[in-house]
């Protein structure tokens, strides 16, 4: 089911010279020969794949309930890509059972993204509308994306609403999360202290979007009592859960000491993975780290291979620039391979 879009990246303010501020906007920093760290501390870069979750003896994350029900074949060719068996099963299941909400759901996803079958908005609502007559909370949660969006029926904000409700009353997480930001978008305080109520039902479930935006809540106060510690908690049970926004912001926090000891080198080790994955902000706070030597050893060649990284992404940075311009033409080539190489990463 998709998730409509969250809170989006905070961007903490970062602090501790001699590496400029970090702030929501990407603004140039005076330009100035930064002075190295006193006797920084020399750590390994992580591997490439590093997992998640990582934090050490992580045993949270999301898993499936325990049951005394026979496997789902359907469900479990679903998750595995193997989509048109996954229909196939889903199909005799109902065939054997005209009131398997549970099937009826997985071929309306199916429909509805397009996988094993030719994509089919109008298909998906009939089938999430026949799982919903079971029961099915998974199917409520989907309508009411649909009908807000007016994707397979006519666009009802109002209809969409009182399914996401339906789903969320019944424990839906997903459901929880779109409804809270739904909420969000009012701005008046009860709405937001009943967003951050169905941000944590969602959270407890162990969804890394929801867990990102309950710490973003609990940082500025919104809705539940401003509380730092909080939200570094909430932002690193988002990292674990994989969500790259709350690990960028926990990494911010780890660096400032911010509701969490401060720890530099493991901000740099969230930066670096977050960064080999792709997002743009953590590339450019980790060529920041590397460029003076901050968490991780000083490394011209990385930083300008991460500078490049994100300025192929649209995130300039005019310090960065400045700082890295004195690489020699074998530094910049090697730093530029390096850039071409993590781009081609899928």
């Amino acid at each position: 089911m998709r998730r409509r879009v969250g809170l989006g990246l905070l961007l903490t303010a970062w602090t501790a010279l001699p590496v400029p501020a970090f702030a929501a906007q990407n603004q140039a920093a005076p330009q100035q020969t930064p002075r190295p760290p006193a006797a920084p501390e020399v750590l390994k870069a992580p591997a490439r794949d590093l997992p998640t979750p990582y934090t050490p003896n992580y045993v949270g994350g999301a898993r499936p309930p325990a049951t005394s029900q026979p496997p789902d074949f359907a469900y479990g060719a679903y998750q595995r890509g193997q989509y048109i068996t996954a229909f196939r099963e889903a199909t005799k299941r109902i065939e054997a059972d005209r009131k398997d909400g549970a099937a009826m759901t997985l071929l309306g996803e199916l429909y509805n993204q397009g996988l094993g079958t030719k994509q089919d908005p109008l298909k998906a609502a009939e089938w999430y509308k026949l799982a919903a007559a079971q029961g099915d909370i998974a199917a409520m949660a989907s309508l009411g994306l649909m009908a807000m969006d007016g994707r397979g029926m006519p666009k009802d904000p109002k209809l969409g609403r009182r399914w996401l409700e339906q789903a969320a009353e019944r424990g839906q997480p997903q459901a929880a999360y779109n409804l809270a930001l739904i909420l969000l978008g009012s701005g008046t305080e009860p709405d937001q202290a009943r967003a951050a109520t169905l941000f944590r039902k969602a959270a407890d479930a162990e969804l890394g979007p929801a867990q990102h935006d309950l710490g973003v809540l609990y940082l500025q106060g919104r809705g539940v009592p401003k509380d730092a510690s909080k939200a570094a908690e909430w932002f690193r049970r988002s990292a674990d859960n994989g969500d790259l926004a709350g690990e960028v912001e926990f990494a911010i926090l780890l660096f400032n000491g911010t509701g969490v000891p401060k720890d530099e080198g493991r901000a740099a080790r969230y930066f670096l993975h977050a960064a080999a994955r792709g997002n743009a902000i953590a590339q450019n706070r980790i060529s920041r780290l590397y460029a003076v030597g901050r968490g991780v050893p000083k490394n011209v060649v990385e930083a300008a291979a991460w500078n490049l990284a994100a300025a192929a992404q649209g995130l300039s940075d005019a310090w960065l620039d400045q700082t890295l311009t004195g690489l020699s033409a074998d530094e910049r080539a090697r730093a530029e391979r390096l850039a071409n190489d993590r781009a081609n990463v899928k």
